[in-house]
């Protein structure tokens, strides 16, 4: 990726998140309303979406790693939108499309947590692939407390049935200690470690070519549900035709050759 490339992407105009992209195909995504605890409104969700979707095809991205500003990671949505009836319409399709802007990503997406991610926050860094995160993180799903169901099937692939359960009925917050204890981070870092990790990780996973990762990416999104036969004729079959059969194939005929 050349220079000019590199310094259009790190231009990109939006005024809730920043956005940085690294030489090595990392992209840096910075949730940045620091004053509103790094809420996600309207806004900061339709560039969220703009964002990935440019980035979905893009060469010269490879992983794409999202933080907060200052101490928080985010509070969860911002709920003084919910205050104005013009905009209700907005923030249910803004929402459902972010949502699903983020899950269907085909490129691994890693959250580095600095701080409380809470209610809609939660949601957000359970629909990343990787999680890791600083003491200071925070968890939790307080918005059962005023009659909202949570977001509840993610999280149990992650955690399981009866932690699922546990966190969204109770609405309890639990730390990052907790958070690792029970699977839903992979790694709890030191404060100021946390970005140089979550760069490790992206680097590892960039060790592996770019099929490899949208192949994998592709069924792992794809498979939740699916019986062991279903599962096993894509994640086996698929893969010994479109790759390992195929790789053999050319290997052999440049020998010949």
């Amino acid at each position: 990726m050349g220079q000019k490339d590199l310094a259009r992407r790190n231009d990109m105009p939006f005024k809730t998140i920043t956005v940085e992209v690294k030489e090595d195909r990392i992209g840096f995504v910075t949730l940045n309303r620091p004053e509103r605890k790094n809420a996600i409104s309207v806004e900061m969700r339709k560039a969220l979406s703009d964002l990935l979707r440019g980035w979905k095809d893009d060469p010269g991205i490879g992983v794409v790693i999202f933080t907060g500003s200052g101490d928080t990671f985010t509070a969860g949505f911002d709920l003084s939108e919910f205050k104005n009836p013009a905009l209700l319409a907005e923030i249910f399709e803004t929402s459902a499309r972010y949502h699903r802007d983020l899950w269907y990503f085909p490129k691994p997406t890693i959250a580095a947590i600095n701080g409380p991610a809470l209610a809609g926050g939660f949601d957000f860094v359970k629909l990343c692939d990787v999680r890791i995160c600083s003491p200071k993180a925070i968890f939790g799903h307080p918005e059962v407390k005023f009659g909202i169901p949570p977001l509840f099937t993610p999280l149990r692939w992650i955690v399981g049935e009866g932690s699922a359960r546990d966190l969204c009925f109770t609405g309890r917050r639990i730390d990052g200690a907790e958070a690792h204890r029970i699977g839903l981070v992979s790694e709890l870092v030191p404060e100021e470690r946390l970005l140089e990790k979550a760069m490790e990780f992206a680097r590892v996973m960039l060790e592996a070519p770019v099929a490899a990762l949208r192949q994998g990416k592709e069924f792992m999104v794809n498979c939740q549900g699916r019986d062991f036969e279903s599962s096993f004729s894509v994640e086996h079959d698929v893969v010994f035709q479109e790759f390992l059969l195929k790789k053999s194939s050319e290997a052999l005929s440049k020998k010949k050759g």
